[in-house]
């Protein structure tokens, strides 16, 4: 049976005191969408509010799979995200979340989003989230009062990342965020591919970590009906 994903966008476009303009980043959604088209899933997008997603690092538009998401079915989708709330969560074998700046304008509570997320965690479905996406993951909590990010391998964009990159534009730190809540975080050097599974968690540091995390997910979906 075919498997079916959706993925989660954030539905902001800009961040920061100087309204830094931002969206999601397009190989962190094209990179995964070309993975999960390639294995034959089903691809859905939601988005927090229904509106129209925006997307950032259009300058790389050159690269075949971020340029086939563009002038291919992944765009036209993804602009048709419907509103978080009306999903059919269910149906859903994964979630995934990308990053880029947006989610950590609307992503670090949105309580609608962690419970979707808590959720399809505990009815043994996988969650998936790279660069900035895995801010959707804080503050979400499991049925027992823990945080899911308690005691997990976890990867996101690092400290030292932000600091060369848009330090001045961020809310806060997403890498000792992630560690407070208890994540045992795993930092690679500095824009490399690095990505971790733990159980059905699956994430990654930053854009080369994009493809991985999709790859990663489709294994744990495999075996998981295998």
């Amino acid at each position: 049976m075919k498997k079916h994903i959706l993925i989660i966008v954030s539905n902001a476009n800009s961040i920061g005191p100087n309204n830094r303009r931002t969206g999601t980043f397009l190989p962190e959604v094209a990179h995964p969408y070309a993975v999960f088209s390639e294995a034959g899933y089903q691809i859905d997008f939601a988005s927090l509010t229904g509106d129209t997603p925006y997307l950032d690092a259009l300058n790389l538009a050159d690269d075949p799979d971020n340029l086939k998401f563009l002038t291919g079915k992944g765009w036209a989708d993804m602009q048709k995200a419907v509103k978080l709330e009306t999903a059919d969560l269910k149906s859903y074998d994964a979630i995934f979340v990308p990053g880029g700046l947006a989610p950590m304008v609307d992503m670090p509570e949105a309580p609608l989003l962690k419970k979707v997320i808590a959720e399809t965690y505990e009815r043994g479905a996988v969650v998936g989230a790279v660069c900035h996406g895995p801010v959707s993951l804080l503050n979400v909590k499991l049925s027992d009062g823990s945080y899911l990010i308690n005691g997990k391998n976890i990867a996101s964009f690092t400290t030292e990342e932000e600091d060369n990159y848009a330090r001045p534009d961020v809310p806060f730190d997403l890498q000792t965020a992630l560690t407070q809540q208890g994540a045992i975080f795993h930092a690679a050097a500095p824009w490399s591919a690095n990505s971790i599974a733990d159980g059905r968690l699956v994430t990654g540091q930053n854009p080369a970590s994009a493809k991985g995390v999709g790859e990663k997910m489709i294994d744990i979906l495999e075996t998981l009906t295998a």
